[in-house]
């Protein structure tokens, strides 16, 4: 502030007032000689000094920052010593507790209306406003619950959420800001919560069989996939092999048909030769021919002409006419060499004489 400024509120009388960084201030008129008396609706803003002249001005200053309300039933947290915990009853009738954080703030914009219709502070206003409606609101949000859902956190997360809205929507007019409501730890009556530990247990113990079960389940369904595959792949190779035999039979079948055909075609060629070839000698120059063929076969071999006359070779004893010949002959044969030998020996002899 300029030196001047400071000579003249000190020839004035005028006290300074500081604002802090998050603070704003609220004067109020007490005389009401040179303004109407009573609150002032102008807001000083923070981080400044204001000079007032003492005694018929008063000085008010409220913390804009973010402030906490903390309720629980933990001893030495929170503003209250004590269980602060918010207590009430859920939808199906069972006692709870539940510790409850409400963050909140002042809208500096209203302070002179808080001052007016609230309190000289911020502790105040958090005290006398922002407890006892939060109180209010959070556990009318919090009632509508059965006993179950406050282990789902999803579920307490979007109560806390409707709770903080409906908040707003009657603070804000009175010059307070919810950010958020934060539900802590809960608590129900000690019976309650042995009944909600054992059906807890049982529930574990449920899902743990029923995991088990699935397991065992999901084990026979591989064992049975494993088995099918195996089965598969025995019928399968069997099938090969089928195929493969039939497919070695067609080939054995085609050869042997082939062999068959060509065997078939070669006695065929071999008929019809001889078809021809009877065909030419069934003609006259075939008799020639055998003939030919006959004395080719008797070349060389000795014939013997044997009367037929009055025999009768059905009764004749072939061994027997052929031994006589075969004598006949032989004494033919000596007869006519005695006879050559007498001639030669004649005529020597004639010679000699």
């Amino acid at each position: 502030m300029a030196p001047t400024m400071w000579l003249l509120a000190a020839m004035l009388g005028c006290t300074p007032h500081s604002t802090g960084s998050t603070e704003v201030g609220v004067r109020v008129a007490k005389v009401g000689i040179f303004e109407p008396k009573g609150v002032s609706p102008e807001v000083y803003t923070p981080g400044a000094t204001y000079f007032f002249v003492p005694i018929v001005n008063d000085f008010y200053l409220y913390d804009t920052a973010l402030q906490n309300i903390v309720m629980t039933g933990e001893q030495g947290v929170g503003a209250r010593t004590g269980d602060d915990s918010l207590r009430f009853k859920t939808i199906d009738g069972n006692d709870i507790s539940v510790n409850v954080t409400v963050a909140w703030s002042i809208d500096g914009s209203k302070a002179p209306y808080l001052l007016q219709f609230v309190g000289p502070d911020t502790d105040t206003v958090g005290e006398k406003l922002v407890r006892p409606v939060s109180r209010t609101i959070i556990r009318d949000v919090l009632n509508s619950l059965a006993s179950e859902q406050f282990y789902d956190a999803g579920i307490r997360f979007k109560k806390a959420e409707e709770a903080a809205n409906l908040l707003n929507y009657y603070l804000n007019p009175e010059g307070i800001r919810i950010s958020q409501v934060l539900l802590g730890e809960h608590k129900f009556n000690e019976r309650y919560e042995q009944i909600i530990r054992d059906k807890k247990v049982a529930e574990q113990d449920a899902s743990r069989l029923q995991s088990e079960t699935e397991a065992a389940r999901e084990l026979r369904r591989r064992e049975l996939e494993q088995a099918k595959g195996v089965v598969t792949q025995t019928i399968e190779k069997a099938r090969g092999e089928v195929e493969k035999r039939h497919i070695d039979a067609d080939a054995i079948y085609y050869q042997r048909q082939r062999q068959a055909e060509a065997i078939l075609a070669e006695q065929r060629a071999k008929a019809k030769g001889i078809a021809e070839r009877a065909r030419a000698l069934s003609g006259s120059g075939g008799r020639s021919i055998v003939k030919l063929k006959v004395a080719e076969a008797l070349r060389g071999k000795p014939i013997i002409f044997m009367p037929t006359g009055g025999m009768d070779l059905r009764t004749t004893n072939m061994n027997q006419l052929l031994q006589t010949y075969a004598v006949v002959g032989a004494t033919n044969s000596s007869t006519s060499s005695s006879s050559t030998d007498s001639s030669t020996n004649s005529s020597t002899g004639d010679g000699s004489k």
